[in-house]
């Protein structure tokens, strides 16, 4: 049935080609075999993964109450940042949580490439209030550095070994559940790693003021811990603006992606290509593709040779090809979607 339903949708595209060929100038005459490949895989990170980011989210909510107390209590700066840093992972991981849920919900008559981006949006805000905590950061520590204060070397000691066990329990569970290819899982794991390496700092800390009394330790302690927060901010702003503003995924080259296809067989040019990316995951392309002139049914070994092509070598499933039986104006002019408009427009 379904091989039927290709069949008539084929028939009725020739025809569809033929009438406006009838009707067409020679010089302005475009055959257009629209070929559209649509092979979803989507790629679902494991189903323990929102366990894993609720009970890691109220376990440092517990810890965040505990640090902010003994911070206080010892007066040390690094301790209240660290509990800073400990709550914005709290929020970190609240974001992953919801990002997760979200996009793992399947499309709809609105949202027809479904949720995917919720979880980019999340590590988007996640980065940003990471920068602005690591502002605050600089500014305590550059008044404790100006004022020096006394600071309780055990409680400096022994919070932050219960923080670093902790932060590094939750890298392990997170580290088994796709963080490399989720850029949303990644952002609440490079949260936890980073505050995992801000305690141990702090544990450093305590024992080299206990050993040469020098109180500044703890501020300067603060500063790296923003710097290292600024850090793994940029490069997740980096890479969620690139997904969200539509830029070609990140690992794939344009002129490969080209290059690759001009060798299928059957491939005469490659042009207007458009790759981009759902999620953090899903990757999508669109492309004019110059052929020799010939019925639907001949062309459509060549449609899966270059679907085929996409999958293994770059890993692209959702496709839209369009042959082209004549150059068209896109192939000699860098394509832009309002330059394409504005010659559509002028062509009617």
């Amino acid at each position: 049935m379904a091989t039927d339903r290709q069949s008539r949708k084929k028939g009725a595209q020739t025809k569809l080609s033929d009438a406006h060929s009838q009707g067409a100038t020679p010089d302005a005459r475009h055959v257009h075999d629209h070929s559209h490949g649509h092979d979803h895989s989507h790629t679902h990170i494991h189903a323990g993964t929102g366990r894993v980011l609720f009970v890691s989210l109220g376990l440092t909510l517990v810890f965040v109450a505990i640090e902010a107390v003994a911070g206080f209590r010892s007066g040390s700066l690094a301790l209240l940042s660290d509990a800073g840093h400990n709550f914005t992972d709290a929020f970190a991981l609240l974001l992953a949580a919801f990002g997760f849920y979200w996009q793992s919900r399947p499309g709809d008559q609105v949202k027809t490439f479904g949720y995917q981006r919720a979880g980019v949006l999340a590590a988007f805000v996640n980065a940003l209030t990471l920068a602005l905590l690591s502002v605050v950061l600089f500014y305590e520590s550059y008044q404790r550095l100006m004022h020096p204060q006394p600071v309780a070397q055990l409680t400096m000691v022994v919070v932050p070994a219960l923080g670093l066990l902790l932060n590094l329990t939750i890298v392990w569970g997170l580290g088994g559940h796709g963080h490399e290819h989720d850029l949303n899982v990644r952002a609440a794991w490079i949260h936890m790693l980073g505050d995992a390496a801000s305690s141990a700092g702090i544990i450093a800390g305590a024992i080299l003021i206990h050993f040469t009394g020098w109180l500044a330790i703890d501020p300067i302690l603060s500063i790296l811990i923003g710097l290292m927060i600024i850090w793994t901010a940029f490069a997740i702003i980096r890479d969620s603006l690139n997904i969200l503003l539509e830029g070609l995924p990140k690992g794939l080259d344009l002129t490969e992606v080209t290059q690759e296809l001009n060798q299928v067989t059957g491939v005469i040019d490659v042009h207007d290509l458009h790759i981009w990316s759902l999620g953090s995951q899903a990757h999508a392309m669109s492309c004019h593709v110059l052929i020799e002139d010939m019925p639907p049914s001949a062309s459509d070994s060549i449609l899966q040779c270059v679907k085929q092509v996409l999958a293994d070598r770059f890993s692209i499933h959702h496709t839209t090809i369009q042959f082209e039986h004549a150059r068209c104006a896109l192939a000699e002019t860098p394509c832009t979607v309002a330059e394409a408009r504005r010659q559509h427009e002028h062509h009617h």
